[in-house]
C-alpha cells in the first residue's frame, strides 16, 4: 500500500483543515495516510511556544503582524526563518523512514523543513507543498518542493515568481459536507436545531478558529447597515464570546463542530482572514464578504480574492450596506471539485516521472 505523509500544523485551523481533507482523499483512495504536526516536531516545547506567541500577537498587537509579516520577506529574516525550520530535520527524518510515495506540506516551516532533507538527498520521495491561502508569501514557497499547488491562478504566479518550480492550479480542498441547501425546508430544519430565527437574512461572522481581529465591530457595524442580522462564531475564543453576548449580540456561538450545517441556516459569510473558511462558504453556495481584514495575510488574502473576483473586500464601513445588499440577492454558485483527481491520482505519478 502507498503511504503518503502529510505535515501541517495547529496555526489556526487553516493548515489543519486543508491536511485532514487531504488525508480523507488519499484514505478513500486506499492509501495509508499519516499526519504530522509540525509544532511537535520541533525540540522539548518550542512548537508551543511558537503557536502561543503568534496567537498572543494577533490578540494583543495585530498590527505588528503586518510589519512582522512584511520584514519576514526579507532575504535576512526569510533565511533565518529557513534556518529555524530545520530543527525539526531530526524529527522528520525518523517519520520518514519507511517507504514513502508521497509527502505533502500545508504549512510553511515544515516546507522548509522538508526542503532541506530534499536538498541534502535524506527525502526521496516526491515533495509537493499545498498552498492553503489565496496570497502566497515569501516563506511558502521552496525551489526544492517538486510542485506547488495553488488555489487560484494569482497565487500561481505569485508562487513562480518567488521561486516555485513546478506549480499548478487546482480547486481549494473542501470537505463534502460544504455544500448548497437544498432549499427552505432544509434551512428551516437547520434554523431551528442552531436556534436562530426562522426569518430574516442572516449573516455569518467567521473569524478563525481563534476569534482574532474587530470581531465585536464586524457584528456592530452589519447589525446597523440593513436588513441583515449577525450570527458571530467565536472559535476558540471564550472571552470574546462572553463579551459579544453581554454587549447584546443575539446569535454567538463558540467553537462549531457541525460548520457545514451552521453555513446552510445562514445566507451569506463575512470573514477576516480569507482562508480556507472562504472556500468552504463557496464550496456552501454562499456569497461572502470580507471586511475588517485582519493585518498581514488577511489583507494580502482580501486583496487577492478581490482581484480575482471571487469575494469583495469591503474596505469602508460606508461601502458595508451596499455589499451585504449585493450579497443577499447574487445568485448562489458552487465550486466544482476538481481536486481529488489532480491531488490523489496524477500528482504522485507525474512528479514521480
Amino acid at each position: 500500500m502507498e503511504r503518503i505523509v502529510i505535515v501541517s500544523a495547529r496555526v489556526g485551523a487553516g493548515h489543519d483543515g486543508a491536511a485532514e481533507e487531504l488525508a480523507r482523499r488519499y484514505t478513500a483512495r486506499g492509501r495509508q495516510v499519516d499526519r504530522y504536526d509540525f509544532l511537535d516536531l520541533l525540540p522539548g516545547r518550542l512548537g508551543q511556544l511558537l503557536c502561543d506567541s503568534y496567537h498572543r500577537q494577533l490578540q494583543v498587537a495585530p498590527r505588528s503582524w503586518d510589519w512582522l509579516l512584511g520584514a519576514l520577506g526579507s532575504p535576512p529574516l526569510s533565511t533565518a526563518a529557513r534556518r529555524f525550520a530545520t530543527l525539526a530535520g531530526r524529527e522528520l527524518r525518523k517519520v520518514l523512514t519507511q517507504d514513502v510515495s508521497l509527502v505533502v506540506s500545508t504549512y510553511p516551516l515544515a516546507t522548509h523543513a522538508l526542503a532541506q532533507l530534499k536538498r541534502r538527498g535524506s527525502l526521496e520521495a516526491p515533495f509537493a507543498v499545498y498552498l492553503t491561502d489565496p496570497a502566497v508569501h515569501r516563506l511558502c514557497v521552496s525551489r526544492h518542493a517538486d510542485l506547488h499547488i495553488a488555489p487560484n491562478e494569482i497565487a500561481r504566479e505569485q508562487a513562480q515568481r518567488l521561486g516555485a518550480l513546478w506549480t499548478i492550479v487546482s480547486d481549494p480542498v473542501v470537505a463534502p459536507g460544504f455544500r448548497p441547501v437544498t432549499g427552505d425546508l432544509e434551512r428551516a430544519d437547520l434554523r431551528r436545531k442552531f436556534g436562530l430565527p426562522a426569518e430574516g437574512r442572516l449573516a455569518l461572522v467567521l473569524c478563525g478558529s481563534w476569534g482574532i481581529g474587530e470581531v465585536e465591530r464586524i457584528a456592530v457595524d452589519i447589525a446597523a447597515s440593513g436588513p441583515v442580522e449577525p450570527v458571530v462564531v467565536c472559535g476558540r475564543n471564550d472571552a470574546l464570546r462572553a463579551k459579544l453576548a453581554d454587549a447584546g449580540v443575539g446569535h454567538v456561538f463558540g467553537w462549531v463542530k457541525e460548520m457545514p450545517e451552521l453555513m446552510r441556516a445562514c445566507d451569506l459569510v463575512v470573514q477576516n482572514a480569507g482562508g480556507l473558511t472562504t472556500y468552504e462558504a463557496l464550496g456552501s453556495g454562499l456569497p461572502v464578504l470580507t471586511y475588517r481584514s485582519l493585518p498581514g495575510h488577511g489583507r494580502a488574502n482580501a486583496e487577492v480574492l478581490d482581484a480575482a473576483g471571487v469575494v469583495p473586500w469591503v474596505r469602508d464601513q460606508a461601502d458595508l450596506p451596499e455589499a451585504l445588499n449585493w450579497a443577499i440577492t447574487v445568485t448562489r454558485k458552487e465550486i466544482p471539485e476538481k481536486i481529488p483527481e489532480k491531488i490523489s491520482e496524477e500528482v504522485p505519478e507525474r512528479i514521480a516521472g
